[in-house]
């Protein structure tokens, strides 16, 4: 079976979160892909596999975090540009429309970029998980404008389910600097 689901613990304590990634390797035969802290005092775990043993190592994490977890997933079949996004690694060589869009979560801004990639053909340009960023997150993405506008509303609408939208943007026509600074 294909390995191609992700989940996500987010906490409010850093202690939690060692305790969390802890209980999450040893509920199921999962891969840790990123525990750490982030900004705001925050941390979290972030793992891949079945989505059988995904579901199983996020709900033991939930029931390790208790009071702590702020936020957490499961995406069974995970878009294949998330990750060179949250990398850095994706390549663009020039805008069209620019797409933006902030939460106040990871978990949620996750949720909301696999939702933006699915719903419309867009590149990922870059999903930044709350390093200097107050705890926040957000992605951008471009692509033609009619795909960028349908991206940003898939995005806004799963990260706003869970009250966590901060805000969102579409650009037609962005100034060739602004790749400049994205990258």
């Amino acid at each position: 079976m294909a390995k191609n689901s992700i989940g996500l613990v987010e906490l409010g304590s850093i202690a939690a979160g060692y305790q969390v990634c802890d209980a999450m390797l040893k509920a199921a035969d999962v891969e840790l892909v990123l525990a750490r802290s982030i900004c705001s005092g925050k941390y979290m775990v972030m793992v891949r596999g079945e989505v059988g043993a995904v579901q199983a190592a996020v709900a033991s994490g939930n029931t390790a975090g208790t009071f702590s977890v702020i936020d957490c997933f499961t995406i069974a079949n995970l878009h294949e540009s998330i990750f060179p996004a949250i990398r850095g690694t994706a390549k663009v060589e020039q805008l069209d429309a620019l797409g933006i869009v902030e939460s106040f979560s990871v978990a949620s801004l996750i949720e909301g970029a696999d939702a933006a990639a699915k719903a419309a053909d867009v590149q990922l340009i870059e999903v930044r998980l709350a390093m200097a960023l107050g705890g926040k997150a957000f992605v951008t993405l471009t692509g033609d404008v009619a795909a960028v506008e349908s991206a940003v509303a898939a995005a806004a609408q799963a990260i706003g389910q869970k009250g966590l939208l901060v805000n969102k943007a579409v650009i037609p026509r962005p100034r060739p600097e602004l790749l400049n600074e994205m990258i």
